[in-house]
């Protein structure tokens, strides 16, 4: 391999480890029932999916991230 390769994997590895730090996490108040949480995926997922690109801007998610997360069914973390 040459040098140039190594420097293009290392480039590209450090961006898949930003990517996954990037990764969208939301959390629920902790005093909900199963079905309460369910519902509160579900309906925070649903929003997801209605933000506009300056809302989604505005708290620091792509479109892709976005539309990931608020298609994930409601039983998935």
């Amino acid at each position: 391999m040459s040098g140039m390769s190594d420097v293009r994997l290392t480039l590209y590895a450090q961006e898949l480890l930003r990517e996954q730090e990037v990764r969208v996490r939301f959390s629920a108040p902790s005093d909900l029932s199963l079905w309460e949480l369910f519902e509160h995926r579900r309906s925070t997922r649903r929003a997801l999916l209605g933000l506009t690109d300056d809302q989604l801007r505005d708290i620091g998610l792509s479109y892709e991230q976005a539309r990931c997360e608020g298609l994930k069914p409601f039983w998935r973390e």
